[in-house]
Parts: C-alpha cells; structure tokens; sequence
C-alpha cells in the first residue's frame, strides 16, 4: 500500500481564533512586539484587503489603513489551539503531527476509503473547519514534503507517481529552506523546483549546503522523511455513576475515597504527585458543585488527599442528591518513586508540615503561609527572603561568624529620651514604646556599612553602630545609632534607633 500523507496549513490560525472569541467589524490585526518596535502577526482577510501583511511595522499598517483594530498576541493560546486542532484532526488519521506553528501532517494511508476517496476526505475536512471560522488549506501527496508545499501553494491532491510533476511549477522556497538559499537559487536562475530535479546532487550540495539536497530527496521521496507525532499527555482524572443519588456527607467521602484509590494509581503510574485536585459532584437537577483542594507538595497519598476535602464536602448542598462524581488532578508534577525502610511508609516530619501547609493554605491562600529563607546580605533587612511556604523549600542557614542576631527583627523604631550617651557608648538611659529602660550592660559596637550597589533611603546616612543591650528591666534590645562624620555632637545628641530583640 502506497503512503499517503495529509497536510493542513492554517494561514490565518491566530486572528481566526481571535476573532472567534471576540468578533470586530473591519480590518484586524494581531501584533506582537519585536524589539522596541510593534509588528503585524496576523491578520484578518479584510486587512489583507487593505495591503497589510504580515510582519509590517504597526506604525505603517495604521498610516495605510487608520481603522485598523488591534489586540497583543497570544503565543500560548495560538500554540493550544494547534494542538487542540492536532486531537480533532485524529477523526481523519491515527497518526497525526505538528508542522510547524501553523500547519499539521497526517499520515493517512489506508484510510481515504472510509471517506469515499481522497477527493471526498478533503472535502469533508474544509467543510468542517468553514462551519468553525478556520481558513485552512490542504493537500495529499506521497511525501511529507510534497504535501507541505503543495498545502502551502494551493492545495490540491497529487496523485502516485507524480511528484517531480506536480512540485516541478512550484517555487524552490516551498521546499522548507532558509530565505538565503531560496535568494541565492533565484540570482543563479533556479526558480522552481523542476530546475532542480535533474541536477546532479553533488554540486548542488557544494555550492548550496546540503540542507537543499536533503529537502529535494525528501520532497520527491527519494530519502524518508517520518511523521512523529507527539505522546499525549496522560490525563488524571476519574468518575463514578451512582445507581442511586446520595447526601449525606459520609456517603460522599466514601465515593471519593474509592476515586481517589484509581486517581493515586495513575499518578504512581505516570510517577507523578498532584499539586491541586478538583472535585464535581453532579446533583439530581444537573447543577455541578465543585470543591478544589491545592497541595503544598506534589502528593499521591489517598488518606492524606482525603483528609483536605472534609471541610469543603461539609459545605456541598446536596439539594436532592448527588447522583455522579468526578475527581481530576488539575497540576502536577512528577514525583519519583521512594525507597521505603522496614515496616512500610510512615508520616515524616516533612510530611507532616506539608499537610499543615495544605490545611492552612486552602483557608487562608496558598500566598499567604509564608516562610523565611537565607539571603547572603549583611544588611539586617536583606538577610532573609519571605516566600510562600507551599512553593519554595526549606533552607538551613549559613554558618555565620561573628555577633549573634536578634531573635525578632523589626523596622527601626526612634528612642526618646537618650540620657548619658558618651562618645563611642549607648546611653544609659532611653524610653521605647512608651517604656523606660535603663542600660545594664552594652556589648559593641558592630559596624555595619550599606551595600553602595543598593540605592536604600533607609541607609542613605551613612555606616551604623549596633550595640547589644542587656536592661534592668529584662528585654535584650539591638540598638543603633549613625555616627555623624564630623564628629560627636556637644552633648551627645544624636538619634538612637530600636532594630530588634534578642530572646
């Protein structure tokens, strides 16, 4: 049985699916920024109408056409459309492939007959994309890269055993090589690809780079060319049909603890954790109750998942019954498997915190159960980083030389009332928070001077003098003060400042 190959260009994939969602009346374009400059990605067939295409300057597409609407491009959503097009294209092929940011290719030998013919196939596949608002162009060919340059000039159906024929009037820039070569082919005369069917390979390949030679023999079947279609992404999720409809809260924990035994399966199967689960619980009246769980570490631990949804099963209003359930892992992430010690898995400490993680992150937000982490910096403030908890991990602190640090940390907070300061000593004497302390015993001072690359207005004073002081009434304070560069004022007058307290 001959191959035969299906390829699908979607010239106008983005600005179609665009307008899909939002529909404009008149010229439109999508644009996408390039350096310091906005370009045309895309655009609508009426702005093409206007003489606009596509990668031109946004500032002369609007001087050539002033009503031309806009929007940013989306590279992501026009990458999932593709692929969500890649899985509807399977009615017409078990295998099916990208090709390129725009295109598809699918191997469908052995399969026209099902259609009626090829003729027929064709037919059915643009009827199809018309009634969904998607230019497309199409062809069949023996080759992938015939059909994809037939696709991209026209479209059509080559038959078997007319590749040189039906490429010949084609340019050489359909067979996929770079626009320098395409320009260097043209300067010599070499404008279609019959000029190059009966050139012997050698000089060709010498003087062109053996790129052209290679997409010459694939085009004309003469060197395999596979269609590789990617793997699909496994998908976590399960369902139950309850023969009778339920209420009680019990009854559906019992549902989800069987859903989420097949979930975990799949997941150690695919050696993967889930990150957030979703659950829908189908009521008689065909009203969706769902209930999302998020997890502060990849997990696939049924009691501990289990554990999470207690709360939110409890708040379902069941109405008249629940009558079906539906659980998916909406994020993961992988997860190897562990080696496990004697007497099977058991609840680690680490474990542990990320069930805490999980409960208070899912009532609070997972952006607010924060943690503290290292940060090499001498500057008090800069000394640590605050990061949520369910999205970084711990860290141990450096080892640190020289004075300890105090065991809370706060802004600096002005003392009044500094009485008996001595050049180069705390004063014996301050009030703090409407307090007064007298000074026991200082230890210092620890010289501290800002980071210069760091523009801070906190330290735009200068170097600070941090002293330990130990006061009769019983708390240990950090204290500081900026010593002026001309010298210690009459008196001793200068601002004290309160940074943190030790334990």
């Amino acid at each position: 049985m001959a191959r035969r190959l299906l390829s699908i260009w979607f010239p106008r994939l983005a600005s179609d699916t665009s307008l899909r969602k939002r529909p404009v009346e008149g010229p439109f374009a999508l644009t996408l920024r390039s350096g310091n400059s906005d370009h045309l990605h895309c655009v609508s067939p009426l702005a093409q109408a206007h003489g606009l295409a596509r990668g031109m300057a946004l500032a002369d597409a609007r001087a050539i056409c002033p009503d031309l609407a806009t929007r940013p491009a989306d590279l992501a959503r026009e990458a999932a459309a593709l692929s969500g097009l890649r899985r509807w294209a399977g009615r017409y092929a078990p295998l099916v492939a990208r090709d390129g940011a725009d295109g598809l290719i699918a191997d469908i030998t052995g399969v026209p007959h099902l259609f009626g013919g090829e003729v027929t196939l064709r037919a059915d596949l643009h009827d199809r994309l018309e009634r969904t608002g998607l230019a497309a162009q199409s062809a069949i060919a023996g080759t992938r890269g015939a059909a994809h340059a037939l696709a991209r000039h026209g479209g059509g159906v080559l038959p078997e055993g007319a590749l040189a024929e039906g490429l010949g009037p084609l340019p050489v820039s359909a067979l996929r090589i770079d626009h320098d070569t395409a320009a260097t082919l043209s300067r010599v005369g070499l404008t279609r690809i019959a000029d190059l069917v009966h050139l012997p390979r050698a000089p060709l390949a010498k003087r062109f780079g053996p790129a052209l030679v290679m997409r010459l023999d694939q085009a004309l079947g003469t060197r395999p060319e596979p269609v590789d279609a990617e793997r699909e992404a496994p998908h976590f999720g399960v369902r139950m049909t309850l023969p009778e409809p339920i209420g009680l809260q019990e009854d559906v924990m019992a549902g989800l603890a069987r859903l989420l035994e097949r979930l975990c399966a799949q997941l150690t199967h695919h050696q993967h954790g889930a990150r957030r689960v979703l659950l829908e619980l189908r009521r008689v009246d065909r009203e969706t109750a769902h209930v999302r769980v998020g997890l502060a570490r990849p997990m696939r631990d049924p009691a501990r998942i289990a554990a999470l949804f207690e709360k939110g099963v409890a708040e379902v209003e069941a109405g008249f019954g629940i009558d079906a359930l539906r659980l998916c892992a909406e994020v993961t992430e992988k997860l190897p498997p562990e080696q496990l010690g004697p007497g099977g898995p058991k609840l680690r400490s680490e474990d542990a915190l990320a069930d805490l993680v999980s409960r208070l992150g899912n009532r609070l937000g997972f952006d607010t159960v924060q943690r503290l982490l290292p940060a090499d910096s001498t500057i008090p403030e800069r000394s640590f980083l605050i990061a949520p908890a369910a999205y970084s991990a711990a860290e141990e602190a450096p080892p640190r030389r020289g004075p300890p640090r105090p065991q809370i940390l706060f802004p600096p907070e002005l003392v009044s009332g500094a009485r008996g300061a001595q050049p180069g000593h705390p004063p014996a004497q301050f009030r703090w928070r409407n307090m007064r302390f007298s000074t026991l015993r200082a230890t210092g001072p620890e010289r501290i001077a800002p980071e210069w690359w760091f523009d801070d207005p906190a330290w735009r004073a200068g170097i600070r003098d941090y002293w330990r002081i130990e006061t009769r009434e019983g708390p240990r304070l950090w204290l500081f003060h900026t010593p002026q560069v001309a010298g210690w004022d009459a008196g001793g007058a200068q601002d004290w400042f309160v940074q943190g307290e030790f334990a």
